[in-house]
């Protein structure tokens, strides 16, 4: 096993090159990445940086030195064109590139509102890289009129973001309550309140027609409901799908995502996958996450079972979102659910308690990293405690542990 090749440098790819090198691999490792940047974080793109808090440094997940000091060979801003599944090459442009092992860590790409209706225009955004943010940033300045469209979590945070700025905000969302796919329609109404109480527009139940423009660049938006807004830009954040046609293309299984056993191992020998693009069996099904945790761990146990392991990945979901000055942190999947339990702690922070039945499916925490942390834990455990001890304020958290 002497060369290990890696396709897609995001969180999932840092993290499985250092975790080879931390098990003592020392063969060669290339990582190819599209964009011409080293590996860095999203989160912050649609939070910190978009807002310019965050410089581009403290975005990288390591510093340059370190891939050298690692024997890592950097590709960036390379784009791999296909993989020979059985002569286990990779081909970049003319070049044919030999590989022992491969790692798919493509990652996802946004979804983009049709040219047909105007999503081609200029001045129409997704939050999904570094480029993208930094077009965007300088259009984002105090008036500026901007349309979101999509109220699930970039939607939301960027909205906040263009709030902070000082812009007059509208978000538009298509279904009949924002969050409706991901949260609990407690926490629609708490997030609701939050963006309409810092001068956001909110419009439910609202799709859109179609963007016009004027010279290519777009001007003003029709609603479904005949309305028209004049808008200077629009951000669209209306879902991620799994980036999976170099794998389609080479004949590797996909099934929501490129498909991989317990461990890891994609259908064609010697090919791995891990993170957004990755969907792994999960209960009687599949499931696949788009979460930072997720795309670390994962990562980290496709890197062990490379070099020999056989551990089965078993994921711990968790999430968050910063908006405003509300850290929103997740445990947990929702799915299933057919009760919520509503907690507040005090000092504006609260949390919401996903059942079905008896059983603690998830948990929303609103600036309350006491509820996060428990309910992680007992989740994690396979543990549930009572509703009601759950929703009793009096109720000491970390007694539930015990």
């Amino acid at each position: 096993m002497s060369h290990i090749a890696v396709i897609g440098a995001g969180q999932a790819a840092a993290s499985l090159i250092a975790e080879l090198r931390k098990r003592g691999f020392d063969g060669d490792i290339t990582l190819f990445g599209a964009e011409p940047v080293l590996p860095y974080q999203r989160p912050p793109l649609s939070k910190a940086y978009l807002l310019g808090e965050m410089p581009l440094e403290r975005l990288y997940l390591r510093p340059e030195q370190w891939y050298i000091d690692n024997n890592v060979t950097l590709r960036l801003g390379t784009h791999v064109d296909a993989i020979d599944v059985s002569g286990k090459t990779l081909t970049v442009e003319n070049e044919h590139i030999a590989w022992d092992q491969l790692v798919l860590t493509t990652g996802s790409s946004p979804r983009h509102l049709p040219a047909a209706i105007g999503g081609d225009l200029e001045g129409v955004y997704v939050v999904r890289n570094l480029a993208d943010v930094d077009a965007m940033g300088p259009e984002a300045t105090e008036g500026k009129r901007v349309l979101i469209v999509g109220g699930g979590y970039i939607g939301l945070e960027a909205a906040a973001v263009c709030a902070k700025r000082k812009m007059d905000v509208t978000l538009i969302e298509a279904a009949p309550r924002i969050l409706g796919r991901v949260a609990s329609p407690e926490a629609a109404d708490y997030f609701r309140n939050l963006h309409q109480s810092n001068g956001v527009k909110i419009h439910e139940g609202l799709g859109l027609a179609r963007l016009n423009g004027t010279d290519g660049r777009v001007t003003s938006a029709e609603l479904a409901d005949g309305a028209t807004l004049d808008v200077d830009l629009v951000i669209v954040g209306v879902g991620i799908t799994p980036a999976t046609g170099l794998a389609e293309a080479a004949g590797i299984a996909l099934d929501n995502g490129i498909a991989v056993d317990e461990q890891g191992r994609t259908s064609a020998p010697d090919i791995w996958a891990a993170g957004d693009c990755a969907s792994f069996p999960h209960g009687e099904g599949r499931m696949r996450l788009e979460s930072v945790p997720n795309a670390i761990d994962q990562a980290e146990c496709v890197a062990r079972n490379i070099l020999g392991g056989t551990e089965t990945y078993v994921p711990k979901p968790w999430f968050w979102s910063d908006q405003y000055d509300t850290k929103l942190q997740i445990a947990g999947l929702n799915t299933g659910y057919d009760r919520i339990i509503t907690r507040e702690s005090g000092d504006g922070a609260m949390s919401f308690w996903y059942y079905a039945g008896d059983t603690l499916l998830a948990v929303d925490a609103m600036n309350d990293a006491k509820a996060f942390m428990v309910a992680k834990r007992l989740i994690e455990a396979g543990r549930s405690p009572s509703a009601e001890a759950v929703a009793d304020p009096s109720t000491n958290l970390k007694a539930l542990l015990k």
